[in-house]
């Protein structure tokens, strides 16, 4: 690998900040060391390799901040295609966790994921990976943060898990779906933290602590020792929360409030903090996350696949409350790719039926042309920005996410050749705005390129989908 790269010839480039999305003054972008030291219309130096970006848009690489990469040789079973949530937790997850008693299953189910996201631009991913039980006989953190060093890929590793039997989905749940003690869990926690966690702005490897839920993964009394010991080690917290409405009624019929307030109280709120899907959020609960600076893992497709609703995020950001994008598994997101992601975040807040009406919340900034829902609900340099920046703010890694002096070389660079970008006014918005996947000439993770022309160097994908469907007809049999 070159030290010093130049990339050159952008016809656009978009910087992740909302301050100032398109770049102004040239899109050349010169990485040493892999930092980004230079951005302008810059002249190749001597022994400077140049990767010729010409006619391409570049983004900063996306970061998908919540994922379940072990259900990426679960997509379209037949039993929880069309099932709501926790019938479909009942008839996919769960028992198909008895699959992955082995090291191989998970190991190909990463790497399925982790390249699918790759080749749609993504160079930083959060796996909430809870498949983690009593007497398991591998090691299975080694096995996805491996399978993202192999890729090159930035990792975070959502170390999940429960310490109770959830009584809607579990009671004929196998025995790799079996609850671990509070003590093992933690202990686990700080096993990976020790091993794994790089607190650094541009770490590589991080480790979160991430019951699965806060309200049916744990006891009660198990939420303020959780978030204590994390901040302990100097992690920080993920779980998911009000996906679907069954949350806000479990809280209101068991806690006599809402979720947030549920969670709050238990210490598990802050900037360090991060909750998936945050569908069925109330006025007061958006506020509290802005105020406490708690974020949100926005998951429109996975939400729309299972029937949850649609996330008020349109609000969320018009109060400055931390939004970043995700994909969520691929049992229930068969596209796990964030070009795809992207594009429906762009449409699905336009659709919102909540539309007009609703209009700003008391004391929210306008965000643009009306809040809560109608045209103007969501724009691609929105999309863009809570994809990006958005991502690095509640993964807490300041040196990625945007294109600018200083921070880590992590670059998107799409080549529109294809019929679906033909006749684009402003190519600018391609990536999102076309849908499917665009063709992608180079990725760029900590200024190394680990996609190029649109393919994975050293990478079989051949034997990978082999690997793939054998372990499918497996599970089939």
């Amino acid at each position: 690998m070159t030290d010093t790269l130049l990339l050159k010839g952008a016809a656009h480039l978009w910087t992740g900040r909302r301050d100032a999305m398109r770049a102004a003054g040239g899109t050349d972008i010169r990485v040493r060391g892999g930092v980004i030291t230079a951005i302008g219309t810059l002249a190749a130096e001597p022994g400077e390799r140049v990767l010729d970006a010409s006619g391409c848009v570049v983004y900063p690489g996306w970061i998908n901040t919540h994922h379940h990469l072990f259900q990426s040789l679960l997509k379209g079973v037949p039993a929880g295609i069309d099932q709501a949530l926790l019938p479909w937790l009942a008839s996919v997850p769960v028992p198909y966790r008895r699959f992955f008693d082995g090291e191989e299953a998970l190991r190909i189910a990463a790497r399925v994921g982790l390249v699918e996201l790759a080749l749609s631009g993504c160079s930083t991913v959060a796996d909430h990976q809870y498949h983690y039980y009593p007497g398991m006989p591998f090691d299975a953190s080694a096995v996805v943060f491996e399978e993202a060093e192999k890729l090159g890929l930035r990792f975070v590793l959502c170390r999940g898990g429960q310490t109770q039997a959830r009584a809607m989905t579990d009671m004929q749940a196998p025995p790799q779906s079996a609850p671990e003690t509070l003590e093992a869990f933690l202990a686990g926690v700080e096993h990976d933290v020790r091993r794994f966690h790089d607190p650094g702005p541009m770490a590589m490897r991080r480790v979160v602590s991430a019951i699965t839920t806060p309200n049916w993964s744990c006891r009660e009394d198990e939420l303020k020792p959780l978030a204590r010991e994390a901040r302990r080690l100097g992690i920080r917290l993920h779980s998911h929360l009000s996906e679907t409405y069954d949350y806000v009624r479990w809280a209101r019929e068991v806690h006599g409030c809402t979720p947030m307030q549920f969670v709050e109280r238990h210490e598990w709120v802050g900037p360090d903090v991060w909750f998936a899907h945050m569908v069925h959020l109330d006025d007061d609960e958006l506020r509290l996350c802005a105020a406490t600076g708690t974020g949100i893992a926005h998951c429109p497709q996975s939400n729309a696949r299972l029937g949850s609703g649609i996330a008020r995020i349109p609000e969320a950001l018009a109060l400055g409350v931390p939004v970043s994008l995700a994909v969520d598994g691929a049992a229930s997101n068969e596209a796990a790719d964030m070009a795809s992601e992207a594009h429906m975040a762009w449409l699905v807040h336009r659709a919102d039926p909540r539309a007009g009406p609703r209009g700003p919340l008391p004391g929210a900034e306008p965000h643009a042309a009306q809040p809560g829902g109608g045209a103007g609900a969501m724009t691609v340099a929105d999309v863009v920005h809570i994809g990006t920046a958005g991502g690095a703010r509640v993964l807490g890694l300041d040196g990625v996410g945007t294109l600018a002096v200083g921070q880590a070389a992590d670059i998107a660079v799409y080549s529109l050749d294809q019929p679906r970008h033909f006749g684009l006014h402003d190519p600018a918005i391609g990536p999102v705005a076309g849908g499917g996947r665009p063709t992608l000439r180079a990725l760029l993770v900590q200024g190394r390129v680990v996609v190029e022309h649109d393919a994975i160097p050293g990478l079989d994908l051949a034997q990978l989908r082999a690997d793939a469907q054998r372990l499918v007809r497996g599970m089939l049999q």
